[in-house]
């Protein structure tokens, strides 16, 4: 096979703050909590839009491998130092029963920008995700990607799904971050293009109407990135498990790693129109991995743990060039033991029934409780191998 890129990968991910007596979420962390990480972790740790959030990221990583080692650290940081302030991160992309309404804009030029431009729709960005940066420094190379990548988004986001509580209520979606973020404009899919160009007119034109002032406010689930030569994958909930996490980017590397090798052989991945794949995301959000997806190719609905197993067979030859074919079989592992939404489900299912049958608590109360569990799991998960 011939020489392809790199394909280095760069990973984002945003942390709620929880109270560790209340488990409500941290509304006002103190200043110094901040303070302490920007001193342990200098230009790899930031504010995010509510003062509840906090967001790392990683250097770029060649391997999977690097990238693990980073994220323990980044995570087992921010845990540590959150300790010393009586609170504790928590990688879900919803907090099991906050209330966004009671969440404070950090006080940041950029972000009480967007909530005087958004509303109450940034106020409701009580949300956190992950994204994975690939290195691709050819810039028509990162478009002819992100055209072809757009068919695999649904399958990353059902195998990442973290939110199926929004305040307190089971939304009977396995993703309900997206059905908040999906309120913002220029969010989703993305458009098709023909060329870096083709993409370039299409930000100037908005930056030049005055609508946004650069392409950091294009929010859509793949995007190449204003400030570095990347691709990155946004669609995804942030996984409470690290190993999930690796997975994920694992594939999304591999999947790109597959496409480039595929225009080596002057092959192509199929683009199929955007309302179809909006189909499939709708039902990675919906169902995670616990029902169907489309599979274009068949014309038919097949089981996610199928088309798992696919996309594992699929990226064999690329998970041994990237070295990642662990990260990549674990996805069936995935599948076995269920998606962090799909553990969060199951501890509030068993520990509400339980609380209703026991002599103190019933009703309101034990879900109450079993909401507290969710988020006692959340907790340990978090730093679970770190």
């Amino acid at each position: 096979m011939a020489q392809l890129p790199d394909l280095t990968i760069g990973i984002e991910e945003e942390y709620l703050l929880v109270d560790r007596n209340s488990r409500d979420l941290a509304t006002s962390p103190p200043e110094a909590f901040m303070r302490e990480c920007e001193k342990r972790l200098p230009g790899r740790v930031a504010n995010e839009l509510m003062q509840c959030q906090v967001e790392v990221e990683t250097s770029p990583c060649r391997t999977v491998a690097e990238a693990r080692q980073e994220l323990r650290f980044l995570r087992g940081t921010i845990a540590e130092i959150a300790d010393q302030f009586g609170m504790a991160p928590i990688a879900a992309s919803t907090h099991p029963k906050a209330d966004w309404a009671d969440q404070e804009v950090t006080h940041k030029a950029r972000y009480e920008g967007l909530a005087s431009d958004l509303g109450v729709v940034a106020g409701r960005l009580l949300i956190c995700g992950m994204h994975v940066h690939a290195g691709i420094a050819k810039p028509d190379l990162r478009i002819d990607l992100m055209n072809q990548m757009t068919y695999f988004l649904p399958h990353l986001l059902a195998l990442s799904t973290s939110s199926p509580f929004w305040q307190g209520r089971d939304t009977g979606l396995m993703s309900y971050r997206l059905s908040v973020f999906d309120s913002l404009p220029r969010s989703g899919l993305p458009d098709r293009f023909d060329s870096f160009m083709d993409y370039r007119n299409c930000v100037d034109h908005l930056v030049k109407t005055g609508v946004i002032e650069n392409g950091t406010k294009i929010w859509w689930d793949i995007r190449p990135s204003e400030n570095f030569p990347t691709l990155e994958s946004r669609v995804t909930d942030i996984c409470t498990r690290l190993e999930d996490c690796l997975t994920i980017a694992a594939l999304y590397q591999c999947l790109l790693h597959m496409l480039i090798r595929l225009k080596s052989r002057n092959q192509h991945w199929r683009i199929y129109p955007r309302t179809l794949i909006a189909e499939n995301r709708w039902r990675a959000q919906r169902y995670g991995i616990t029902e169907t997806l489309i599979d274009f190719g068949r014309g038919e609905l097949v089981p996610a743990a199928e088309l798992v197993d696919e996309l594992i067979a699929l990226l064999a030859e690329d998970a041994q060039a990237l070295q990642c074919v662990d990260e990549v079989n674990r996805a069936r592992d995935i599948v076995a033991l269920g998606t962090s939404a799909q553990i969060q489900r199951r501890i509030f299912q068993q520990s509400s029934g339980q609380q209703s049958s026991g002599q103190q608590s019933s009703g309101q109360a034990g879900e109450q409780q079993a909401l507290r569990d969710v988020v006692d799991w959340l907790i340990a998960e978090t730093v679970a191998g770190v």
